[in-house]
C-alpha cells in the first residue's frame, strides 16, 4: 500500500518560513521524481517545486528564490523548505511521486495547509 504523508504546515506571518516534510511508503522511493503541488482556494492546482531521482530541481518562478526543495532517499522523504513566505503562497500543499514516461504512475498525499497572514 502507498502512502505520502504530508506534514510541517500551518498558519505564519508574512516572511516567515516552513518547512513542509513528505514521507513515502510502499514505493521504491529513490527512482520517482517527487512533486510539490498546491491548490489555492478557488485555484488550479500548481506544480510548485519538483526534484528528479538524479537530484535535478526546478522551481515555478513565483517561488524562485525562496523555496528549495531536497530529498533524503535513506529516510523515503522529500522537503519543501519556504522562506519569505507571502499571504500568496496560502494554499493546500500537496506531496507527489511520479514515475514513467510512457506509462506514468502517480501518487498523492493528501495535503497539508499553508496559511500566510499579513
Amino acid at each position: 500500500q502507498v502512502q505520502l504523508v504530508e506534514s510541517g504546515g500551518g498558519l505564519v506571518q508574512a516572511g516567515g518560513s516552513l518547512r513542509l516534510s513528505c514521507a513515502a511508503s510502499g514505493i521504491i522511493f529513490s527512482i520517482h521524481t517527487m512533486n510539490w503541488y498546491r491548490q489555492a482556494p478557488g485555484k488550479q492546482r500548481e506544480l510548485v517545486a519538483f526534484i528528479t531521482s538524479g537530484g535535478s530541481t526546478r522551481y515555478t518562478d513565483s517561488v524562485k528564490g525562496r523555496f528549495t526543495i531536497s530529498r533524503d532517499n535513506a529516510k523515503n522523504t522529500v522537503y519543501l523548505q519556504m522562506n519569505s513566505l507571502k499571504p500568496e503562497d496560502t494554499a493546500v500543499y500537496y506531496c507527489n511521486a511520479h514515475k514513467g514516461s510512457t506509462w506514468p504512475i502517480d501518487y498523492w498525499g493528501q495535503g497539508t495547509q499553508v496559511t500566510v497572514s499579513s
